[in-house]
């Protein structure tokens, strides 16, 4: 027969079953959940403001408050209050008592006023679901400054354990623990934001985009912290344990205020306490990475992730457009189509996934190719893409070419342009070799001859002797570059100054050309 295991203590939330604690949440699934959200969130205002219990008109005037306050709180006017209240009620999230002191007659304290406040389960619920509701990336951020204090409080806690004083090493200890706590649980939320942001960057890239300088910067700055701490937080544990162990422990136990445990559930408690800090911060064997450790390897790995997805987002829209936006104008046009032929037809068009076309082409010699050959060692035949594409082979089957049809109105009159540009164009050359460059402010069309001119004369001058003067001949003139070391050529055009440094400038009638001006043709 197994001996009778002791009994502890119930009271307050341990009288809460599993069940019971389950229902508390019931209110966030029910059909009017925004309404029972902002009644309790009044409950808690009310709370907030030293306000416990509640009677019914001091719900509808929280709720009021609530509602001038913010658009999205229901009207009070508008709710069932009694109806919501006794739901709350029985989840177990409200506690409802009796409250005769405000009927003022006889009547009205035979109905007895009904009042409310939270109960400690229903309390932790919702503010448990606040906690879910109001979480935001700001709450996924690694904590750099932390491990100065970490530091600073295990010098402390050596301190304290050398000088005996329990109260020191108790709330050294436990802030210890908290601050661990609170890192090993900014981490977790940290990676996981960083998972949910790979798996989400096709949605919305652009918040990775804005925020990915900050994100490599903040990833940066906590991997060197803890690089730095880690072996001076090892030194620390280290100190602190040569100070006693156990008696470290049995200070932290002796001050500790709870009322229903144990001496020995105590000990045993901040036994497991100290064994986890050593495993984060100095584990026992030297082989055996401390969590500290494995934290530094996932923010390395979380750098290149992020790296990764950077490169992938700016690969997706190197394009100009990205993949979201082709998807959400592929979706719209599935979504307009009128017909079940036309979405398929679009279907074939944008993915390609129609029949497939076969083609047979016999080699150009088969008796070299041994017919023990599977298909697999036997060498490839060379496809034409015409035949792939169309199904036609090249060469055949196109029949006689096309009539070519010539429109002699448009041959006449592109052939009418370009001769007046031609003669335009030999009228400007006559004119520039008549009054010359100096002085003279040239035309458009007169620019236009210069620069030809300038074109062919300096590029004969690759490959030419230093010294030699360079011409060149067009439209009846000739330019003449001669080299004037110091001297500083400038031409005034109708596009602005043209300046030659190291040459003397000068147009001429051509002596052997004859300046014929093209004559317009008749269409």
């Amino acid at each position: 027969m197994m001996p009778a295991q002791p009994s502890r203590p119930t009271f307050g939330l341990d009288d809460f079953a599993l069940d019971d604690r389950m229902r508390l949440f019931g209110y966030v699934t029910a059909e009017n959940r925004f309404a029972y959200l902002w009644l309790l969130r009044a409950f808690d205002s009310a709370r907030s403001s030293y306000h416990v219990v509640l009677h019914t008109s001091d719900v509808a005037a929280a709720l009021t408050a609530l509602h001038e306050a913010d658009a999205d709180c229901p009207d009070p006017a508008r709710l069932e209050l009694p109806r919501l209240l006794d739901a709350l009620v029985e989840w177990g999230v409200l506690d409802r008592g009796q409250d005769g002191s405000r009927a003022t007659t006889l009547a009205e304290y035979r109905n007895r006023h009904s009042v409310y406040q939270f109960t400690e389960a229903g309390y932790r619920a919702h503010r448990a679901v606040e906690a879910v509701l109001s979480a935001s990336m700001d709450d996924s951020t690694l904590s750099r400054l932390v491990f100065a204090d970490l530091l600073a409080d295990l010098k402390a806690l050596a301190a304290a354990n050398e000088a005996g004083d329990a109260e020191e090493v108790y709330r050294k200890f436990n802030r210890l623990d908290r601050a661990l706590a609170d890192i090993a649980e900014r981490a977790a939320r940290f990676y996981h934001m960083l998972g949910d942001l790979g798996r989400t960057n096709d949605v919305r890239p652009e918040v990775f985009l804005a925020h990915k300088d900050a994100l490599l910067a903040h990833l940066r700055d906590f991997h060197d912290e803890l690089q730095r701490y880690t072996p001076r937080l090892r030194a620390a544990v280290h100190e602190v344990e040569a100070t006693g162990l156990e008696r470290l422990i049995e200070a932290a136990a002796e001050a500790d205020e709870r009322l229903f445990h144990t001496p020995v559930q105590r000990l045993e408690d901040w036994r497991r306490r100290w064994a986890g800090l050593r495993s984060w911060l100095a584990p026992p064997g030297p082989e055996q990475p401390s969590e500290a450790d494995r934290l530094s390897d996932a923010t390395i790995a979380a750098i290149g992730d992020v790296l990764a997805l950077l490169r992938r987002v700016t690969e997706a829209r190197r394009g100009g457009v990205s993949r979201e936006s082709q998807l959400r104008h592929l979706a719209a046009w599935f979504t307009h189509t009128g017909t079940q032929e036309a979405a398929h037809a679009l279907f074939d068009v944008v993915f390609g996934l129609g029949a497939p076309r076969h083609v047979g082409v016999a080699h150009p010699d088969p008796e070299a190719i041994a017919s023990r050959l599977s298909w697999w060692e036997a060498p490839a035949v060379e496809l034409s893409r015409t035949l792939v594409t169309t199904g036609r082979v090249p060469g055949q089957g196109r029949g006689r070419p096309a009539r070519l049809d010539r429109v002699d109105e448009r041959r006449h009159r592109l052939r009418g342009e370009q001769l007046a540009r031609e003669r335009r164009l030999a009228d400007a050359a006559t004119a520039l070799a008549t009054v010359g460059v100096d002085d003279h402010q040239l035309d458009r069309s007169q620019t236009q001859v210069l620069l030809r001119l300038l074109d062919i004369a300096l590029a004969a001058r690759v490959g030419g002797r230093a010294g030699v003067p360079l011409a060149a001949a067009a439209h009846g003139v000739r330019l003449t570059l001669t080299p004037a070391p110091g001297r500083f050529t400038t031409v005034r055009t109708a596009e602005g100054w043209l300046h030659l440094d190291g040459y003397a400038l000068t147009v001429t009638a051509a002596q052997h050309t004859a300046v014929r001006r093209p004559e317009l043709v008749p269409a």
